[in-house]
């Protein structure tokens, strides 16, 4: 079996048509059927059925495609490698976020991986397609909420995320050490828009406990948020982790309970990628300061 042979079966597995699959590797229609009767001979079997100029994988052809796939994944992995030795301790990184993680936990980290690897180039993404893009390799790094139980995916757990209420100092209150779930439905609320990760998690455990939170005030950003909650203006529910690091002695803290809302936030990545320098460094950045910012909040 030659390599040119299984690159021609894996086109043709691609489009199910052989000349759309001799366009794609650029080469006769008659070249390519004859590699691929060349291939069934040798291996003393069929790989496709032809039915007109319909084609569909045979059961020998499906274990041929499965192997072929783990071929080129390791030749691209291999590739990778060579490509990151070449860097000598550089290279590119693009990840995904969710939106508005990076004003909860990715500013400050960049600014600090810039200053220490300079050259290392980082490219970050608000997206809310996050497990699709690592999987479609658009993206080669996610962070987003877990579990994940793609077998394609590598899951890395970073921490447990609990989310509390945010009230200013004024509030009655502020003075308080905890507060039911359901006593938000009672609250003057400011909140981040429907569609953003954090509001659909209050949503979801406040529709659980059987009401829809109606909030007052609307924003799409952290500091504004922040800014209403400090004025006044409502109160909100916010990770108890950013909430705990907040410089702003203005704001006051109160656990949610019965239940606790909370998520687990995990890093994701292609099972078949090769984790070179600049993922490798990055990833280990990322757990560290994730530990570094959880030690920080509990000492506070």
């Amino acid at each position: 079996m030659e390599l040119k042979q299984l690159h021609y079966f894996m086109a043709i597995c691609e489009e199910l048509h052989f000349t759309r699959a001799a366009d794609k590797m650029g080469v006769s229609a008659p070249n390519i059927s004859q590699q691929i009767r060349r291939l069934e001979e040798e291996l003393g079997v069929l790989l496709f059925d032809r039915v007109g100029k319909t084609i569909v994988l045979t059961e020998a052809g499906a274990i041929l495609q499965e192997h072929g796939a783990a071929v080129f994944g390791h030749l691209k992995q291999a590739n990778d490698a060579i490509a990151d030795l070449k860097q000598m301790q550089g290279g590119s990184l693009s990840i995904g976020i969710l939106p508005g993680d990076a004003d909860l936990l990715f500013n400050a980290l960049l600014l600090s991986f810039h200053q220490t690897y300079p050259t290392i180039t980082l490219s970050l993404m608000e997206t809310t397609r996050v497990t699709e893009q690592i999987l479609d390799r658009s993206i080669d790094v996610g962070v987003t909420i877990g579990p994940i139980s793609d077998e394609r995916l590598t899951a890395i757990p970073l921490f447990h995320e609990e989310f509390s209420l945010a009230v200013s100092r004024n509030d009655p209150f502020a003075d308080e050490d905890f507060m039911p779930l359901s006593r938000l439905n009672d609250l003057k609320m400011v909140m981040f828009p429907p569609d953003h990760q954090c509001r659909k998690l209050i949503d979801r455990f406040c529709m659980e406990k059987g009401f829809t939170l109606q909030p007052h005030m609307v924003t799409t950003t952290l500091s504004s948020l922040l800014q209403m909650v400090q004025s006044g203006i409502g109160a909100s529910v916010l990770p108890r982790l950013l909430l705990d690091t907040l410089p702003n002695k203005e704001i006051k803290v109160v656990s949610l309970r019965q239940p606790t809302p909370s998520q687990d936030i995990c890093l994701i990545y292609r099972s078949d990628r090769y984790v070179g320098y600049a993922m490798r460094t990055f990833i280990k950045t990322l757990r560290a300061y994730v530990e570094a910012v959880i030690q920080q909040a509990k000492s506070s």
